[in-house]
């Protein structure tokens, strides 16, 4: 009787074939892993990923391709991901950070990790951040190029200055 035969070893051959296809295919893949924000699920993030360019800084030598991401409401480019983006973050309060409007979007802007720059949307809700490898590719056109993405979550609230609060 062949070993073929045997129905034990049809089914361990199966079980590697298989196994062995899932990894290969996993490799293939090789998403970005990406922890989802808390709110990652809000319908408004399914509406910012769904509007998320094929690629950011397009025609130039710092051109960077988007990327699959193993998490909800997320967006990588690069090789390696030098932007990562979450949809569903909280949005932050009152900050003395740097505020920057960029085509109607306001992104506060934390450098405390340079050149790796962490901005995230200033009045709307759910807020969404957006880590920029700042040797890689410039921040503020990473920003540029996301403004429309983002700006499908309404603004509920913007930037203000010193000035502009004293009574």
């Amino acid at each position: 009787m062949p070993a073929w035969s045997n129905p034990a070893l049809r089914a361990l051959a199966a079980s590697t074939v298989t196994a062995v296809s899932v990894l290969v295919l996993a490799a293939c893949s090789q998403a970005v892993p990406v922890e989802a924000a808390d709110a990652a699920s809000d319908p408004a993030c399914a509406a910012v990923v769904v509007r998320l360019p094929d690629a950011l800084a397009k025609d130039t030598e710092a051109e960077q391709a988007q990327r699959e991401t193993n998490a909800q409401g997320t967006g990588a480019w690069g090789t390696p991901a030098s932007v990562v983006l979450r949809c569903g973050a909280e949005a932050p309060g009152p900050t003395t950070d740097r505020c920057v409007t960029v085509n109607g979007v306001d992104w506060v802007i934390d450098e405390s990790s340079a050149p790796d720059y962490l901005f995230t949307t200033y009045g709307r809700t759910p807020a969404v951040e957006v880590l920029v490898d700042n040797d890689v590719v410039s921040g503020t056109t990473v920003i540029t190029e996301l403004a429309d993405a983002v700006s499908v979550i309404p603004a509920d609230g913007a930037c203000t200055t010193i000035g502009e609060n004293a009574g």
